[in-house]
């Protein structure tokens, strides 16, 4: 590793000109009680809450100057850093980590090492305030202190670099399992990224004894700043359990590696380097922990799952911000209530969610009082929850509680609805007579929208007055947590209902994307295409098991397990929609209808062995033909590859973007995949299906 100045000599000449810079703003602050003055750091990017503080190369430049100054001030006795309201940091900037190249990775991965560590080896006690999102070396920045204090609010805390084709590069790898434990280290660089990115919320963090103190409030800077002023006198002793280094860190590195195993199926290098970088951390020094992750970081950045991850996150973080084929936002007509068709699960679910988000009046619908109440009752339920939680505060449920109603009278319920949102069963004739009777009860302007996940808009409206007001607005399950909204223009749609519906889906916090009407839109189509390949060939002899194992580190879960998770009703219903629009490529699973008659929910045991009820219902084939995991995975991802060449032929979609930026929000694909269509490239299954890659 360079010494500090020449790898910053070398950051100053390789940072982009178009680098959004965190500065680190560095202020006195004279503690009570005789402890001395604290050098608070800031890390500001100057702009607001929706573009967290990163680390580029000027980034880290600012702060190692504002540590510099702080350490050579006499009067400073201690340093803290913290960042602006509800964000210490998001990580490296990634963008400026894709243009440098595996030598810009390394540079920037010794540079953060060397300005970090500062905090924890320069001579003076340091804190880390985790005040909201620490996210990467968000985090890291705060393990190299000395000590750490959190908000219980913060959303979001997390190492999600293998998520993203990268190892934790700035201390993470060594530093956290070395504070909690390799188990609790598992948890968060492993499980928790390899499970669609998970992260944990401020208390939790505190529980894992990542941070040494928990404060929740407005005033939770101050309480801090009291902290540490208490520990810098001796009044309060910091205590933290001892790291199991023996039989422990052996049992959690193997924890490890059957997650990585079970979840990527040894296609993600950057999960097996974080386990080899975990192994190591039991008894390696600070020193050669930390070069570990330097050339962990440069030999990732030299992997085809980097350049995906970059790909994806892309996606992500702009493509998904400017919706292709969206309408002006102009046209946009103001939501002020939202009524809703229905009281069941779903539509409790998005009832919570249009009052949390939009913060209107909601009112569920659906046949009788009994049924309405029912709906509120759930809604009412999970706002106490998220109230038990710390999440929202007493004055915030009453408001939201306040907000939604139910009734049976839609003509009541319904009097100054902007728009209403059916969430009724999947059958074209009930949602067609839901929207006749709710046309008769609102303005022309009201949207009337469909959470449908495969029937077709147009038809949906042809009989209305007012079809150019109807439009698909299908959420995923559950409706909180995925972010993916499939909104659908069907022929009639007009721009002021679709730039409504984008403006809502944009106030709801979701991933919109625009979609042609087309049988079961993007998600539901390419997944329908894919287990009916896969079924296709359980019915034909392969073993459920082999299907299950042959997709690790491609599908976000085994094939049949997916099934369970989506329902094998729901499933059905999905592929015979596509199969009486496309039967040739298509399949109804025999098994699947059997499964479904039998009212089975899963294929598995509760111990994740298949069901004996399941291996009863199959028909062993006269002539059973087998394929091994390697020829299923090549059928399966053939017919995916000629199913998404034909969704972009048909214009269901702008690009193939579209296509992984739905497949990563709304089906779980992997970022270092490249969610769907770069890996049919990199694969080269793409080209051999199609006479062409899709990029």
């Amino acid at each position: 590793m360079s010494d500090l100045s020449t790898l910053i000599e070398k950051a100053t000449a390789l940072a982009p000109e178009g680098e959004v810079v965190t500065r680190a703003k560095l202020r006195k602050v004279t503690l009570p009680g005789d402890a001395g003055v604290l050098g608070l750091i800031t890390l500001d990017n100057g702009l607001d809450h929706t573009r967290p503080n990163t680390f580029g190369f000027q980034g880290l430049i600012s702060l190692n100057e504002a540590i510099d100054a702080a350490l050579a001030d006499d009067e400073v006795t201690a340093l803290g850093v913290t960042g602006k309201p509800f964000i210490l940091a998001a990580g490296a900037d990634l963008s400026g980590i894709s243009g440098g190249g595996p030598d810009g990775v390394r540079l920037i991965a010794e540079l953060g090492h060397g300005v970090f560590r500062k905090l924890g080896e320069g001579g003076k006690p340091s804190f880390g305030f985790i005040n909201g999102l620490a996210l990467g070396g968000g985090l890291e920045v705060a393990l190299h202190c000395t000590y750490r204090t959190v908000m219980d609010s913060a959303p979001a805390l997390g190492l999600p670099e293998v998520m993203l084709g990268l190892v934790p590069g700035w201390g993470g790898a060594w530093l956290l399992p070395n504070l909690i434990g390799a188990d609790g280290a598992v948890t968060v660089m492993v499980e928790n990224p390899l499970n669609n990115g998970k992260v944990v919320q401020g208390r939790k963090a505190f529980e894992l004894g990542i941070a040494d103190a928990v404060f929740s409030g407005a005033d939770y800077l101050e309480q801090s700043l009291l902290w540490a002023a208490d520990v810098l006198t001796g009044k309060v002793s910091v205590d933290r359990p001892e790291v199991d280094k023996g039989a422990g860190w052996d049992a959690a590195v193997e924890r490890a590696r059957g997650i990585v195993l079970a979840k990527t199926g040894g296609a993600s290098p950057a999960a097996a380097r974080v386990v080899e970088l975990l192994e190591a951390a039991r008894t390696s020094s600070r020193d050669e922990g930390f070069a570990a992750e330097d050339q962990s970081l440069e030999d990732m950045s030299r992997t085809p799952e980097l350049l995906a991850s970059l790909y994806s996150f892309d996606l992500v973080q702009k493509r998904a911000k400017r919706p292709a084929g969206a309408p002006d936002k102009s046209l946009a007509r103001k939501v002020t209530k939202v009524g809703i068709v229905g009281a069941g699960l779903m539509a409790s679910q998005m009832a919570l969610l249009f009052a949390r988000r939009l913060e209107v009046p909601v009112v569920l619908t659906d046949l009788d009082e009994e049924r309405a109440q029912k709906g509120v009752s759930y809604v009412t339920a999970e706002i106490d929850k998220l109230l038990g939680k710390g999440r929202i505060s007493q004055d915030k449920a009453n408001r939201l509680k306040s907000l939604v109603s139910g009734s049976a009278d839609k003509e009541t319920a319904f009097a100054g609805a902007d728009f209403v949102i059916e969430a009724v069963f999947e059958e074209m004739s009930v949602k067609k007579s839901v929207f006749a009777d709710v046309e008769k009860v609102v303005s022309p302007e009201c949207v009337l929208a469909t959470n449908t996940s495969s029937l077709s808009i147009t038809e949906m409206a042809a009989d209305l007055q007012h079809p150019e007001r109807v439009v698909g607005f299908h959420f995923f399950n559950p409706v909180a947590v995925m972010p993916l909204l499939e909104i659908v223009r069907g022929d009639a749609t007009d721009d002021a209902t679709l730039a409504t519906a984008f403006a809502t889906g944009k106030g709801l916090k979701k991933t919109c994307i625009l979609v042609k009407d087309s049988p079961s839109f993007i998600v539901n189509r390419l997944l329908g295409r894919f287990l009916g390949e896969v079924a296709k060939a359980v019915d034909a002899g392969t073993p459920i098991e082999t299907a299950d194992a042959a997709f690790a580190g491609i599908a976000p879960m085994p094939p049949f397990m997916l099934l369970g998770l989506v329902g094998p009703a729901i499933a059905l219903h999905n592929n015979e929609t596509l199969v009486k629009a496309f039967p040739e490529r298509f399949y109804v699973s025999p098994l699947l209808e059997r499964v479904v008659a039998e009212k089975k929910s899963s294929f598995y045991l509760p111990d994740l062995s298949i069901d004996p009820e399941i291996k009863a219902l199959q028909e062993t084939p006269a002539d059973p033909v087998v394929l091994t995991k390697e020829e299923l995975r090549e059928a399966a991802l053939s017919g995916l590859a000629e199913e998404a060449r034909l969704m972009l032929d048909e214009g269901v979609v702008a690009a193939p973007e579209d296509l992984d930026l739905a497949m990563i929000t709304g089906a779980g694909f992997s970022f270092w995949n490249g969610g769907l269509t770069m890996l049919l490239d990199s694969s080269g299954v793409a080209e051999k299906v199609n006479g062409k890659r899709f990029h």
